[in-house]
């Protein structure tokens, strides 16, 4: 009954990724590993097995500095277990995690790391948009009003260009003090249904929604693959609040020119650069008001 129930029972484990973050961690005398190597072959036996027992795991990223900052927060001491736990079991509901399922930790440590970036890129666009405020004129929330119609765009990106199959969008935008990424992935079925992950969904929403607020530099781009055909490449900036198309001339540079030296990459082949379909009509940006 005990393995029955141990089935049942879900767990978290806070991974340390990084071997400088294992190197912070061995100031503990009850963190008991030797050297970073042992540590992740332990690790990986210990999802295997619990995999291999039926037991669902989570993997959250293990930081040294925001275990010391949580210990201190909350009085525990940090050369302990049990303080571990409670900090692991805290990244369990309010961090980033994501699932076992079996993939070797080479996969899986780059994937999780994906997903703290896209949940850390989100957070700051988000207090961006919140920093914006009201606008003057109208007293309309300038963030708000960004969002939702960041979010109409993005429908009509993924309808106009419907056709089954996989899409690649990736959204930039220059706003100060550094630069937001975000990426989304999309699945068509032959019916014309569209699957993608809310929360991949959530963050390319508010990044693009940060660069219709603000009117800064920005761009998008989407890559369509569908079986039996060649893979096709669209782009649009953002103008004045909206998203202007590139022309498949400019598609061709965005994605085979070196951003950093300015010489040509070679192209892929399979690939055509195109300019993308039109959007159709709608009603005028929010943004356009602010």
């Amino acid at each position: 009954m005990r393995r029955a129930l141990r089935r049942e029972v879900a767990g978290t484990i806070g991974l340390l990724t990084e071997e400088h973050d294992f190197r912070a961690m061995k100031q503990y005398r009850t963190f008991a590993f030797a050297d970073f190597a042992t540590y992740l072959n332990a690790v990986e036996d210990l999802l295997s097995s619990r995999a291999s027992q039926g037991a669902e795991t989570a993997v959250a990223l293990f930081d040294p500095q925001e275990y010391a900052d949580f210990c201190t927060d909350t009085g525990l001491a940090p050369d302990s277990a049990s303080s571990r736990a409670r900090f692991t079991a805290e990244l369990a509901t309010t961090g980033p995690t994501i699932p076992y399922d079996g993939q070797p930790l080479a996969d899986l440590i780059p994937a999780l790391a994906d997903e703290v970036l896209c949940r850390a890129t989100w957070e700051y666009a988000s207090a961006l948009l919140t920093e914006l405020g009201a606008c003057a004129s109208c007293g309309e929330d300038i963030g708000r009003s960004a969002f939702a119609w960041a979010s109409g765009l993005l429908v009509r990106i993924l309808d106009t260009a419907a056709r089954p199959g996989k899409r690649h969008l990736v959204c930039s935008v220059s706003a100060a003090p550094e630069t937001l990424v975000a990426a989304l992935h999309a699945d068509t079925d032959p019916d014309g249904a569209c699957q993608l992950d809310e929360d991949e969904a959530l963050g390319f929403t508010t990044v693009l929604a940060v660069g219709l607020a603000t009117r800064s530099p920005s761009g998008l781009v989407m890559r369509s693959s569908a079986p039996g055909t060649r893979d096709r490449v669209y782009g649009w900036r953002l103008s004045k609040g909206d998203l202007e198309p590139l022309t498949a001339g400019e598609v061709f540079d965005a994605y085979c020119i070196d951003a950093d030296t300015g010489d040509l990459v070679s192209p892929e082949s399979d690939v055509d650069y195109c300019a993308p379909p039109d959007l159709g009509p709608d009603a005028t940006p929010p943004a356009h008001r602010h």
